[in-house]
């Protein structure tokens, strides 16, 4: 039987170590073509200095760059330019949407004294629902759980009624959700107005 001779180094295949952006979660070489690349540029430049100086520094671009022709440089300095400011008029526009949301904290009657508060708007503000909905079960000792709208989307119904306390809860916790955008609301009105309406008529 003849010797084989064994190829020097591991036989089985090894990992490598990725790292991913904190911003757009790509690898930092691809964060370019999302539509963060500020963003992402500034994360890594605090997070992996090494790797933003690779990547990003005046002399990592011009060396990719310098193979292109000038007229392919002008066109790459456009694009850049072009990118730049798409990331910056959708920052702008997500800003205006945060602005303009309203969460609404809804009393809603069950039954003659049972109250259950829904909670409506938090998706606009980047908050994962059911996240949310654990920690109000948690602080507030309760059923919490996400359920869907029949006019679309989803809210968050909490048994009792804690509608302040959700209130100062989401102030407290949740720094980028201005005061003003709360509203409370109180459906057991709604429901005599209507009543009387229907009485009425």
């Amino acid at each position: 039987m003849a010797d084989t001779e064994q190829p020097e180094g591991p036989s089985e295949p090894q990992g490598r170590h990725v790292i991913y952006c904190g911003v757009c979660t790509l690898p930092p070489e691809y964060c370019e073509y999302g539509g963060t690349v500020k963003k992402c540029q500034d994360w890594l430049q605090k997070a992996h200095l090494d790797l933003y100086e690779k990547i990003w520094s005046p002399e990592a671009l011009e060396a990719a760059t310098a193979s292109l022709s000038v007229e392919a440089q002008k066109r790459a300095a456009k694009d850049a330019q072009k990118k730049a400011a798409q990331a910056e008029k959708a920052e702008q526009k997500q800003a205006d949407k945060i602005a303009h949301s309203i969460i609404t904290i809804r009393r809603v009657e069950r039954n003659k004294r049972k109250f259950v508060t829904a909670v409506s708007g938090l998706e606009a503000f980047g908050l994962d629902l059911k996240k949310v909905a654990k920690e109000f079960g948690k602080k507030f000792a309760t059923g919490s759980s996400v359920t869907k709208v029949p006019a679309g989307g989803e809210e968050i119904v909490v048994q009792g009624d804690v509608s302040d306390e959700i209130e100062e809860f989401l102030l407290e916790k949740y720094k980028d959700i201005p005061e003003d955008n709360i509203e409370l609301v109180d459906d057991k009105k709604k429901k005599a107005a209507s009543a009387a309406a229907a009485a009425a008529g």
